[in-house]
């Protein structure tokens, strides 16, 4: 998955890492670093838990 195809909102399967592999999230915004610069991960917050992930395309995959 390109982060071209990743878009705030989306709704995803998470794959990794396995203790949240199965569960499904939602891309909350883009993972940026103190300058802005933007690290290719996205911010994943897990349906139905307090669990807010940083995760990389690979890592899910957008269901809609």
């Amino acid at each position: 998955m390109t982060e071209q195809e990743i878009r705030v909102g989306d709704r995803v399967e998470i794959l990794q890492p396995d203790y949240v592999a199965g569960k499904f999230g939602k891309i909350l915004t883009p993972e940026l670093v103190q300058d802005g610069q933007l690290t290719g991960r996205w911010i994943v917050k897990v349906e139905q838990e307090e669990v807010l992930l940083s995760l990389l395309p690979e890592e899910l995959r957008v269901v809609s």
